[in-house]
């Protein structure tokens, strides 16, 4: 296979342009004129952000991704599909109110918010997984099956399962449905070390199965009948007193999310973007955000999502630690070990390469790629 072209744009913006201006500079040079969108429906995948979150990104950027698919005749709207887990976004109405709070409305980005799984998270089709080891029909949100073209504008930042949060998690996970992300988390499930466990009860308050109780101890246990594996417990736990006893369960979830992404993106148009700034060291689905680790570094297109993780976790990797964060904290602990890896030695139990070899084994793209320069 030959490489991939990522196409790169920094963060400067001198008088006379802006970073929305950047962002459509280098849409077009990516290409995405390419696509014959006249009269087409395009699905916008992105997260909205848990409200309390502040590094999910801005709803200006969206605006600037439709603009250009109106602009090329196309009918686009923002989309995700509901949580698993206790917050904002579990059902269509919550999930609307969220992203309207959060500035994702119709009047400030020229387009609708539809949830692309339905009003609980349970209108979805089967799509089958050409290639698919571990999944064989992936359980895809209906609305976003049923666009003509799709596109991604992903935040990449920091995962407490999968080392990082770029675009495979953003179409993977983000477009499975309710039973979709079940079955992906589904193969590793947490315990609690009673002895670190100060029976705080952050744990039960972030699970949304009901699946964690406390004894007499005050110490917490983990039923896993009800557990799911998601794994929220374990980035809401601040005494590390959650650990996962299946060591391939991360490597099993990011196999599936490279297989759901295949699902969602075979057989018609796609192109991708991720913006890398606000690089937390979680999720955007927590209703917090932790400081960057790293400085921002820039916006990155492609036609080939794996390409495009992988040139911005290797742009990643070039920059320096940003002081007092969850990483610099990290990597000064009396254990530490360095992985050569800034988002593995943020969470060491990840292993984000995983993700991306399997999906270019199942054919989605490749990890090799020539950087060019907008």
């Amino acid at each position: 296979m030959e490489k991939a072209k990522v196409y790169y744009s920094d963060l400067r913006a001198l008088p006379g342009t802006n970073l929305l201006m950047k962002l459509q500079r280098l849409m077009r040079r990516a290409g995405i004129g390419e696509i014959d969108m006249n009269n087409k429906m395009v699905a916008i995948k992105i997260h909205f952000g848990e409200p309390g979150n502040l590094s999910y990104l801005r709803p200006n950027y969206a605006k600037a991704v439709a603009d250009v698919v109106k602009e090329l005749g196309g009918k686009p709207f923002l989309t995700d599909c509901n949580t698993l887990y206790v917050g904002r976004r579990k059902n269509a109405l919550d999930h609307i109110d969220a992203a309207y709070e959060n500035g994702f409305t119709p009047f400030s980005t020229g387009c609708n918010v539809i949830i692309a799984d339905g009003l609980k998270g349970t209108d979805d089709v089967e799509v089958p997984v050409e290639g698919g080891e571990m999944v064989k029909t992936a359980k895809i949100g209906r609305a976003i099956m049923d666009a003509d073209i799709f596109l991604t504008l992903s935040h990449f930042k920091g995962h407490e399962a999968t080392g990082f949060g770029g675009c495979l998690k953003n179409i993977g996970m983000g477009c499975g449905s309710r039973a979709g992300k079940m079955e992906q988390h589904n193969s590793g499930k947490p315990s609690v070390d009673h002895a670190a466990c100060v029976g705080c009860r952050t744990c039960a308050k972030n699970c949304a199965h009901g699946a964690i109780s406390f004894g007499e101890d005050r110490k917490a246990t983990i039923d896993h009948a009800k557990c799911v594996g998601c794994g929220r417990c374990l980035g809401a736990c601040n005494f590390d007193a959650i650990y996962n006893e299946n060591t391939s369960a991360n490597d099993d979830l990011n196999k599936k999310i490279a297989e759901y992404s295949k699902a969602v993106v075979d057989g018609r148009p796609h192109f991708h973007i991720s913006l890398v700034m606000d690089v937390s060291p979680y999720c955007d689905c927590h209703a917090e955000n932790d400081a960057p680790i790293i400085p921002d570094v820039g916006m990155f297109a492609s036609f080939d999502p794996v390409a495009l993780d992988q040139a911005c976790a290797d742009a990643c990797n070039s920059m320096p630690v940003m002081p007092g964060s969850l990483l610099d904290d990290e990597m000064h602990g009396e254990h530490f070990c360095d992985h050569h890896d800034h988002f593995t030695n943020t969470t060491p139990e990840t292993n984000w390469k995983t993700c991306l070899a399997h999906a270019e084994k199942i054919g989605l793209g490749t990890r090799d790629y020539e950087l060019i320069r907008v």
